[in-house]
């Protein structure tokens, strides 16, 4: 065998590392004669068909064709027995009385259920318990249930994580028979996948073998297949045409693992190194592109199998001298297609064997079927490194890298982990042959630890990994229903294998192939590694936490799809998201609204127009609303606002309807501030820490009378705002007893009713109240409950506002609260909420943290408003609007349990009192929605009109994202700088300072 290539490697603070320069190349042999390239074929059919032991093997290519594959694309017959030595019970119940299986198929599933015991048990994890005596029950259609059909071993780390992050409902079919399909009413062609049996997951790796009656309804489906007539082709039939999402099909599996199409499409994005390749194909998928449409990558169509000797000799030679290939010593020749998944085999020739190279060729196109190619492809050497040791004897390491990436919110590629195996460098290091290690120890291992060098490669893996996923996201875009395999399919993850090279100075990583499960069950050999017990610390966040967030974020649109809901208050400008992702989520969404001429009444499916402005009237308006509905023979799944005003409203109105939502006596208390301290003010407990502890002393104000009795009772200074009041407007702080009798006379003078200053609460009354002001830093809590347990909780951090006014100036998300100083935030606004009686819904609640711990400002029982549901919706993936349309439907939120931010945004606010001339030029609606479009900067939109006013609201928000806060925080100061906004009386250096 040729010895490998040593490079020249240059890499960022390493420099040039002086290396043997590359043997010149030999010259090609020649060919041989008809006779002998005859024999020599034959013997290479034969070679390749029989003689697995030679090291250049990735695997035998044996002589079995395509009827040949068993179960999940495994060997035909009976399973391999006695693999797995352990003590777990064997009186399992694995039959499932609605469907019995034939032996075979039994036997396949007692190897699949050993298999799973046996991950278990090297997890340190306890053995599954079967409950199947006594079945479970539950709501079908009502319920996220993610269903997995494949190898216990491929899938372990999306079981695990789907069992933290949906305790029961991540379930593991170990057979087809434990599911069924039935048709979809009103879907012709589709069919909805039931549940009659599975293994159930829970946190800390505890499992459950359970029977479901009735059986339950899959919200999302992925299966492991395979083309056999095994359970693979059962997988691949269950998985097509599905009325729930799925995450793989057949269809979109031929396509990616087909390796010439993968290769094609990852080298026409231009940012994806790949190996340089020919290909010789019959009869090729209409997706490929033929010729040199790829640079390093030429395509040769063949019109037969046979008599093709002139045309391969040609294009070998050509491909052998080609400027594409390098410096590159060796080439391997292989099959690609679907028939070969998983059983590829390939064999290394030197660059100048040309006879050798022509003749393997040759002999495998005979084994080409329609859609599938020879390829001759480039074999990168290992990369050698300076080592501390001195020279390193014998053939080196080869790194091969393997990158799992998940498809997250908004279509978007997320790395989620990358996992490492090490080999001689004289051989192909190939999955399962070698020990999974993570990026930083197999780089340390080759000889480079330099952390900045490591972090570059990271990097770069990063890149490529995502955009491998990019692009075939781009292509399943132009993809029919019918060639996905179904309305529901999409790749949602993907594994990508690399070889580490040098080229042009750095350490590139080379993307060999696509894989769907083979990367991911390396990334959990991995975080096996830490899960026994004292082992060592635990790994950092498991690789599969995107993909499962995304399974039940495609969960709960699979189960709000088409659901008809009430909404009450339309809004202003900065609602208009709600009709957008109304229309995206497929909800069926019937308005009752104040004014005729709203925008949004031309956007759902029913209008009604009703006087709600007057809310003494609340009571007898949700008697005369629900006759209205009646009338109008809606069929309602649920009811909800998100307009303050219309909050208590919509709990009477639910109530009177029959239909889920807070108790209206919580939704009043928590609307009327003065009323939620004084509350929580006697809660005392037990259970503690009570909310008492976080409530503030208080006076509710409605005459001079009521002034002069609260500035006694009430420490000074004290901060006075509306009773039922929105946006900070009308809030000050007051230092002493004349400026509290100055402020009330104002607000009672300028703001008398709605007319005065429409949307902030003014229906209500114009009552003030007067509260203790509490020194600290100013966060939000964005929560959602659901039968009172607490499901998610965002904290983000405010700026200083511009004492003696209230309005909010800047904010940055996620907190950068320490994490026990984040809890007690988190805590604090749950037990104030359930101090309430607010037990299901999205609340926002507004609270200081204090030198003596979080303090409440007020609590908002509805969705945050402004930026927030936009940023956790950037950050985390997670909708409040849908989650507050699935509560107010009955249904428990689709959430990961903990939401892992994927970056930070930090933003300020801009005022028509502050910036009327920079939001009339540089920072013009226009000009900062263009710069929006281009992913500068994040732009929520909170009014229409650039109206100066006494008592104003922010006109908008304007937002930077990026790695760290310190990074957002300085590309904001620089943009507001550049666009006016930052100014002497408008310091945005002072604050974003909090953030720092």
């Amino acid at each position: 065998m040729p010895q490998a290539l040593l490079y020249k490697a240059a890499l960022p603070g390493l420099g040039a590392v002086p290396l043997p320069p590359p043997p010149p190349l030999p010259p090609l042999r020649p060919a041989l004669s008809e006779s002998a390239r005859h024999t020599c074929r034959a013997a290479a059919a034969h070679q390749l068909s029989l003689d697995p032991s030679g090291p250049e093997w990735d695997c035998p290519l044996g002589s079995k064709d395509l009827e040949e594959e068993g179960p999940w694309g495994g060997d035909s017959g009976l399973p391999p027995t006695g693999c797995f030595p352990g003590s777990w019970r064997q009186d399992v119940g694995l039959d499932y009385k609605g469907s019995p299986e034939g032996a075979e198929a039994r036997a396949w599933t007692v190897y699949y259920y050993s298999l799973l015991q046996s991950c278990l048990q090297q997890a340190g994890l306890p053995e599954t318990q079967d409950r199947s005596q006594v079945p479970c029950t539950g709501c079908p259609g009502a319920e996220v249930t993610l269903c997995v059909l494949g190898s216990p071993s491929t899938f372990l780390p999306v079981l695990l994580e789907g069992g933290v992050q949906s305790p029961g409902n991540m379930l593991l079919c170990l057979s087809p028979a434990w599911l069924m399909k039935v048709p979809a009413p009103g879907q012709p062609g589709e069919a909805a996948l039931l549940v009659s049996k599975a293994v159930s997951f829970h946190p800390g790796g505890l499992t459950f073998l359970d029977d479901f009656v009735p059986p339950r309804r899959a919200t999302y489906f992925l299966a492991g297949l395979g083309l056999g007539p095994g359970r693979g082709r059962e997988a691949a039939e269950l998985a097509r045409d599905l009325t729930c999402p799925t995450g793989a099909s057949a269809e979109l599996a031929r396509l990616l693992e087909d390796r010439l199409l993968t290769r094609q499409l990852l080298a026409q994005q231009g940012c994806v190194a790949v190996p340089a390749t020919l290909a010789f194909t019959y009869k090729p998928l209409g997706l490929l592109l033929g010729g040199d449409a790829s640079p390093g990558l030429r395509l040769v169509e063949l019109s037969g199998k046979e008599g093709q000797e002139m045309l391969v000799k040609e294009e070998v030679e050509t491909f052998l001298h080609s400027e594409a290939l390098g410096d590159v010593l060796q080439v391997a020749v292989k099959l690609s297609g679907w028939r070969w998944r998983g059983r590829q085999a390939f064999r290394l020739y030197s660059r100048a064997e040309l006879g050798t190279v022509v003749d393997t060729v040759l002999a495998l196109l005979e084994k080409l079927e329609e859609e599938e190619s020879v390829l001759v492809e480039a074999v990168y050497p290992p990369v050698r490194l300076p080592c501390s040791d001195g020279p390193a004897l014998g053939p080196g390491l080869a790194v091969r890298i393997c990158a799992v990436v998940c498809r997250t919110q908004g279509d978007r590629p997320l790395l989620s982990k990358v996992v490492c195996g090490v080999g001689r460098g004289d051989r192909p290091v190939r999955h399962h042959n070698s020990l999974p290690r993570t990026l930083e120890g197999a780089l340390a291992q080759c000889g480079l630890g330099d952390a900045a060098q490591v972090a570059a490669v990271r990097q770069r893996v990063k890149a490529a990994a995502e955009a491998a996923l990019g692009a075939v996201l781009a292509l399943e875009a132009g993809l029919s229903a019918e060639q996905r395999g179904g309305r529901r399919a999409h790749t949602d993850f993907l594994g990508v294998d690399f070889a580490l090279t040098a080229a042009g100075g750095a350490l590139t990583p080379v993307a060999l192939e696509l894989n769907s499960g083979l990367c991911l069950e390396a990334c959990g050999a991995l975080e096996g590694l830490w899960a026994a017990p004292r082992l060592g610390p635990a790994a950092d966040d498991a690789a599969a936490a995107p993909l499962v967030e995304t399974m039940l974020r495609r969960s709960a649109r699979c189960l709000m799809e088409g659901k008809h809901l009430l909404v009450v208050g339309a809004g202003g400008v900065s609602k208009k998201f709600v009709w957008e992702a109304a229309r995206d989520y497929g909800l069926q969404l019937h308005l009752v609204e104040s004014d005729p001429n709203h925008f949004a009444s031309q956007l759902v499916q029913t209008f009604i127009h009703f006087d709600m402005t007057e809310h003494q009237r609340d009571e007898e308006n949700a008697r005369l609303l629900a006759e209205l509905v009646r009338a109008r023979g809606l069929k309602l799944d649920g009811c909800f606002s998100y307009w303050d005003d219309c909050l208590v409203l919509t709990a009477l109105l639910c109530q009177e309807l029959g239909l889920p939502c807070c108790p209206p006596a919580a939704m009043r208390l928590a609307k009327h501030k003065s009323r939620t301290q004084l509350h929580l003010l006697c809660h005392h407990g037990p259970p503690w820490p009570a909310p008492s502890l976080h409530a503030v002393p208080c006076c509710p104000l409605e005459s001079e009378a009521d002034v002069e009795r609260a500035v006694h009772q009430v420490p000074l200074p004290g901060v006075m705002k509306l009773e039922f009041g929105a946006g900070a407007v009308g809030t000050r702080l007051v230092k002493d007893a004349p400026q509290c009798y100055e402020h009330f006379s104002q607000i009672t003078r300028d703001l008398q009713g709605e007319a005065d200053h429409p949307g902030i609460g003014l229906g209500w009354g114009n009552a003030m109240l007067l509260m203790e002001f509490v020194e600290g830093t100013e966060h939000d809590v964005d929560l959602v409950l659901f039968g009172g347990r607490l499901l998610a909780a965002f904290v983000s951090d405010n700026g200083p506002t511009r004492l003696p006014g209230f309005t909010e100036t800047a904010a940055c998300m996620p907190t950068g609260l320490a994490p026990e100083q984040e809890v007690q935030m988190v805590q604090a606004a749950f037990r104030c909420c359930l101090g309430c009686g607010l037990l299901d819904g999205v609340f926002n609640v507004e609270l200081k943290l204090t030198g003596a711990g979080p303090r409440l400002i007020e609590i908002n029982p509805r969705m945050g408003g402004f930026y927030l549901r936009d940023w956790i919706l950037e950050l985390y993936g997670v909708d409040l609007l849908l989650a507050a349309a699935m509560v107010a439907c009955g249904l428990r939120p689709a959430l990961p349990t903990h939401p892992r931010a994927r970056g930070h945004l930090v933003g300020v606010m801009c005022l028509v009192s502050q910036h009327l001339q920079a939001l009339s030029s540089t920072a013009s609606r226009e000009a900062l929605q263009a710069l929006h479009d281009r992913g500068v900067l994040r732009l929520n939109l909170l009014e229409e009109a650039l109206v100066p006013g006494k008592y104003e609201e922010p006109y908008c928000s304007v937002a930077c994202a990026g790695p760290s806060p310190t990074e957002a925080r300085l590309r904001l100061l620089g943009l507001c700088q550049g666009l006016g906004i930052d100014g002497p009386n408008y310091p945005v250096a002072h604050f974003l300072s909090h953030f720092k």
